[in-house]
């Protein structure tokens, strides 16, 4: 276990939900240290995407708290922290479909506007086929270029965190391969993510470690690569798919 003051973001314990009263999340934590890309994984109604909704301040935290640098950022809002350097993928409705490419880019640095073109450079260098249709109305484009489009955007603030909720749904396997490429090579220029994915298998293939959710809690905690070839988490929450791989 990493100390504190040397985590990226310190997750303790929290209890969250969208109505109030009726907690998702059941005493819920995490880590993140510099540099590490962290799957989570779990059933459907685990409260994986819950937990990235509750750190990006999305939705309201009953009990815990979020740190982000050894700084309490429990109940900020996405705006403080996008600008504190978190950025943040929504599963759906994640790009602006009657802006250009370039224009929903842009929308990532609306409060720094003068890092738009070093920014552009680096997006474009990360993902090449929209650096070729930078003009193109994003409405226009394939699920996976959306998912391009919008990681594009969530990054072109330079982010030291990245929350990815679910960025291969949806996604053919090619696609979603893709997805996952682009989220290791994310990853290897520096910047720490926190990955929500229902295609266990994989995300445990990538990351560094990972969190299995049930129920609102932590289940199981480890390398992706001890999570992998465990038998319970196999059993319990991989099934045919993992032996497989």
């Amino acid at each position: 276990m990493t100390a504190a003051e040397d985590l990226l973001i310190h997750v303790d314990d929290i209890r969250a939900g969208y109505v109030p009263g009726v907690d998702i999340l059941q005493g819920c934590s995490l880590e993140l240290a510099p540099g590490e890309l962290v799957g989570i994984i779990g059933p459907n109604g685990a409260g994986k995407s819950t937990l990235l909704k509750a750190l990006f301040g999305l939705i309201s935290i009953s009990e815990g708290s979020v740190n982000f640098r050894d700084e309490d950022i429990t109940g900020m809002t996405a705006h403080e922290l996008v600008s504190r350097g978190i950025g943040y993928v929504p599963q759906t409705q994640n790009v602006f479909p009657s802006l250009s490419i370039s224009e929903n880019l842009e929308m990532g640095v609306y409060l720094k506007p003068k890092m738009f073109k070093p920014r552009l450079d680096f997006v474009c260098e990360m993902f090449p086929r929209l650096a070729e249709r930078l003009n193109q109305r994003a409405g226009s484009l394939s699920g996976g270029e959306r998912q391009m489009l919008a990681m594009g955007r969530a990054l072109m603030s330079e982010p030291q965190v990245l929350l990815l909720d679910e960025p291969s749904a949806g996604l053919s396997p090619v696609l979603q391969d893709q997805v996952f490429v682009r989220t290791k090579q994310i990853n290897a220029t520096g910047v720490a993510v926190v990955m929500v994915e229902q295609n266990a298998a994989r995300c445990l293939q990538i990351c560094d470690r990972g969190y299995v959710l049930d129920q609102g809690r932590n289940a199981y905690t480890d390398s992706g690569r001890n999570l992998l070839s465990d038998p319970k988490v196999i059993e319990l929450y991989l099934g045919t798919l993992a032996k497989k791989g």
